[in-house]
């Protein structure tokens, strides 16, 4: 039984880790989900414990870690985005409902904010059931594991790539780093495309540019 005293550890990541178990705060969140949660919380109280929010809304409720492994994740979409470098839970999670919108998946490299933290789990506003994701990753060997299984690369950079229409059809990965640092020159180099957004600014945020990308790769595929 998970009671609200244990579901408030929830709250810390070395205890998500522990139990593999994570919050979702707000009924229209909740209420993506496909599967039942493990236990929800209502009352004012157990909400005042739990909710991140200075205002709670309620409900709050508990479900497994919903991660899947690299290699399940090359099988389950032929379009995937591979992010590093981004720590803000807020673009991390605007770029998970980006992927779920665009038909993709997503893949963490290591050091990209927290999954399951209660911002990014927000910031999904409910994708982070629909788009599967792996989380945790090391780039480069990710980047390797996805050329085996036939998989184009393609990194984004802020100048001196092929225009978005250059992105090929079939199966993608497409990285993106975050807006201050871009990718490390090691992603770079293993990428066999280096793909740029025209904009008239010098950099976008990275949630934008992963979602325009995203778009520009899911046109591929459609009818």
């Amino acid at each position: 039984m998970i009671t609200s005293r244990r579901a408030a550890k929830l709250t810390a990541k070395k205890h998500r880790e522990a139990e593999r178990l994570f919050l979702a705060e707000g009924k229209n969140l909740v209420e993506e989900s496909p599967e039942p949660p493990r236990a929800a919380f209502t009352d004012p109280a157990a909400l005042k414990r739990l909710s991140s929010l200075t205002t709670p809304t309620g409900p709050v409720a508990v479900f497994p870690f919903l991660d899947v492994s690299p290699e399940e994740l090359l099988k389950t979409r032929d379009l995937i985005l591979l992010l590093h470098g981004v720590q803000d839970p807020g673009n991390v999670g605007a770029i998970i409902r980006s992927a779920h919108a665009f038909g993709a998946a997503v893949a963490l490299s290591k050091g990209v904010a927290d999954l399951y933290n209660p911002k990014t789990v927000r910031a999904t506003m409910g994708s982070i059931f629909h788009a599967p994701i792996s989380r945790e990753l090391d780039a480069l060997a990710f980047l390797e594991l996805a050329k085996a299984s036939r998989f184009e690369t393609a990194a984004a950079m802020p100048q001196s790539g092929e225009p978005p229409a250059a992105l090929p059809r079939g199966k993608l990965i497409v990285a993106v780093g975050s807006e201050g640092a871009g990718l490390p020159d090691e992603v770079i180099s293993v990428c066999s495309l280096r793909v740029t957004i025209p904009a008239l600014a010098a950099s976008l945020n990275a949630a934008v540019a992963a979602s325009i990308l995203l778009y520009e790769a899911h046109t591929r595929v459609l009818p």
